[in-house]
């Protein structure tokens, strides 16, 4: 009975997700109705569908999971996730609007003049995009290997399908309807067995039972006074550099309805981390005895049938097999959207039907890899980009947004060493053995030194570069920061 209620509710999603998707294909018609939404997302709205791209498998799965590993410990992660919205809202909602480009790398090309800086940020878009879809598969495939007992391919090939699909079908317009739809879910179906579950444990008696002894290694938390500042900062600056959230502030009608969007995120989003921080607290007196690393993420999946009677919990684990559905599904279309945009102009044509093939070949290679692959700790995965993201194009994007200075050439340089400083601390970080990965947080936590390694090394080349200041600077940062006129499409 469980089993039929949860693929029930899967196949719910995934049909609810397809016919909104064909609603939105009927109005998608234009190349801007693909790439932006023809820039007309409002902001209750557009808000709605950035908080269901942004909430992803590792928020609805991993971020309860690891509060129960680590306790207070793990709410860095859901503080660094909303608050990085702030920089946001601060530095670069409003301007990346007005600067009327349809991508990341349409804005750096028009900022610096320069199709080879334009081709390493398409470049580092598609590996950002790709390691955040392949935590998503990982999620699909772990849930229905707990509700169904079905083999791992199954998930990532259902989602990477219906994802390429409904994407390649309607664009960036059919994907906000979707998406906005999938951030009420997502919030149901956590919302509601948190509600349950603590009117059940307001009735129990304490018990010193439940006290466990956590394992010591848990990989991506902070565990000292510089992991946890190094952490914060690759969160809060990450943010800015993750394609399909800034994608999606050229959807809104001006720069004043972009910074609007923002603070609703915010709230939206808050709100979310709020009640999925609540289930881990939860898990720590109810299911003490999954507090064990890969087995963490599925907490939200046990709990229920654990606190809930029959067939309340039955039917209320079906809800968050719904909800994590949604959650694959949302973040998986934001990035292949954003992705698909990037492929079509840099390779192809820019034309509709080039975004509808590169909607289909942008899921080959993170499908590839999520076959191959185990899934980790979901939170610890999407760390990692935000890592990649914060050191390799946040920089670029600040500065080209608020530095007249910056040059190609200092551009290209930071994101090179950004990538490569990155890439070498992954690499070391995995070759070490667990004690010395424990006492070297300098090497597993990079983000401290290497955003500003990388700053100096953008402004420096950009110093020594400077009589080739792209000659549209001046005009094109007074485009940025000028509040459009009344009726100005933008």
């Amino acid at each position: 009975m469980s089993v039929v209620l949860d693929l029930s509710a899967f196949v719910l999603v995934l049909v609810a997700t397809v016919v909104l998707a064909v609603m939105g294909v009927r109005m998608s018609r234009t190349t801007s109705d693909f790439f932006v939404a023809s820039r007309s997302a409002r902001p209750v709205w557009n808000a709605s569908a950035i908080s269901g791209e942004y909430l992803s498998a590792g928020t609805f799965l991993g971020l309860a999971g690891l509060v129960l590993l680590v306790g207070s410990d793990g709410f860095w992660f859901p503080i660094g996730y909303a608050a990085g919205y702030l920089l946001l809202l601060l530095f670069v909602a409003a301007p990346l609007r007005r600067s009327g480009a349809y991508t990341i790398p349409d804005f750096v090309e028009a900022r610096l003049e320069s199709r080879t800086v334009r081709r390493v940020t398409s470049l580092l878009v598609l590996v950002i995009g790709w390691l955040y879809i392949v935590p998503q598969l990982h999620g699909a495939s772990l849930t229905l290997g707990v509700v169904a007992d079905l083999p791992p391919w199954v998930g990532a090939v259902v989602v990477a399908v219906v994802v390429s699909g409904i994407v390649a079908a309607g664009g960036m317009r059919a994907i906000t309807v979707v998406q906005a739809m999938h951030y009420w879910v997502k919030l149901s179906a956590l919302a509601i067995p948190a509600v349950l579950m603590l009117i059940v444990l307001s009735g129990r008696e304490p018990s010193s039972d439940t006290v466990v002894a956590f394992p010591a290694e848990l990989g991506p938390v902070a565990a000292d006074p510089y992991s946890t500042a190094s952490l914060m900062i690759a969160l809060l600056l990450g943010t800015i550099g993750l394609p399909h959230v800034l994608v999606r502030f050229y959807t809104s009608p001006d720069g004043a309805s972009a910074r609007r969007t923002t603070v609703l995120v915010v709230a939206m989003i808050g709100l979310f981390y709020a009640v999925s921080g609540t289930l881990g607290l939860i898990a720590r007196v109810a299911a003490p005895d999954l507090a064990l690393p890969g087995v963490a993420d599925t907490v939200v999946l046990a709990l229920p049938a654990r606190l809930l009677p029959e067939p309340l919990g039955t039917i209320v684990t079906a809800i968050v097999v719904a909800g994590a559905f949604a959650a694959f599904l949302a973040t998986s279309s934001g990035l292949v959207v954003s992705l698909a945009g990037v492929i079509s102009q840099d390779l192809f044509d820019g034309s509709v039907r080039s975004f509808r093939l590169s909607a289909v070949l942008c899921v080959v290679a993170p499908l590839i890899v999520a076959l191959l692959t185990g899934p980790e700790a979901l939170v610890s995965s999407v760390g990692t980009v935000f890592l990649v993201a914060a050191t390799s194009l946040t920089p670029v994007i600040l500065l080209g947004v608020w530095w007249r200075g910056l040059t190609a050439r200092g551009a290209l340089a930071g994101m090179l060493v950004g990538a490569l400083t990155v890439g070498a601390s992954l690499i070391a970080s995995i070759a070490l053995d667990p004690q010395a990965r424990a006492a070297a947080s300098w090497i597993t936590q990079p983000a401290a030194w290497a955003i500003p390694l990388v700053v100096v090394v953008i402004v420096l080349v950009s110093r020594w570069d400077r009589r080739r200041i792209p000659g549209r600077a001046e005009w094109y940062l007074t485009r940025l920061h000028l509040p459009e006129r009344s009726g100005d499409p933008g």
